[in-house]
C-alpha cells in the first residue's frame, strides 16, 4: 500500500526538534509564528529565503523538508520533458540545427537517465 507524502514535513521536524512555533519563528527572524503556522498547515508554500532557513535549522534538505513538492514537480518536469524530446525528435533538420538538436537530445538522455523514444 502505497503511503501518501505531505506537502512539507515541516510540522513534523519542528516537533522532533522539540522546537515550538515562536522559537522556530524567532530562529527565521520573525516577530510571531502566524506565518510559521500557514506553512505548517500546508496553506502556502514559503518563499526560496525562508526555505533554506528551515534547512538550516533542521539539517535536512529541501528535497525531504517539502517533499511532496519536490515529487510533485519532478513529475511535472518528466512530463515536459517527455513532450520536449517527442518535439525535438520530430523535426526534421539539418547541418547546424540538426547537430544542435542532436545535442539537447543527448544532454537531455544522459541528465534524465531516462530511455527516450528513438526517432523511427
Amino acid at each position: 500500500m502505497a503511503s501518501h507524502q505531505l506537502e512539507n514535513y515541516l510540522k513534523t521536524y519542528r516537533r522532533k526538534s522539540g522546537l515550538t512555533q515562536r522559537e522556530v519563528a524567532f530562529l527565521l527572524g520573525w516577530k510571531n509564528g502566524a506565518q510559521l503556522s500557514r506553512y505548517e498547515k500546508r496553506h502556502t508554500l514559503p518563499p526560496l529565503r525562508t526555505a533554506l532557513a528551515y534547512q538550516a535549522i533542521f539539517k535536512v534538505p529541501l528535497a525531504e523538508l517539502f517533499a511532496g513538492v519536490r515529487n510533485s514537480v519532478e513529475q511535472d518536469v518528466v512530463t515536459r520533458v517527455d513532450e520536449l524530446v517527442a518535439g525535438l525528435q520530430g523535426k526534421n533538420q539539418k547541418g547546424r540545427q540538426a547537430r544542435l538538436t542532436a545535442r539537447k537530445l543527448g544532454w537531455l538522455s544522459q541528465t534524465h537517465s531516462r530511455d527516450l523514444p528513438s526517432k523511427n
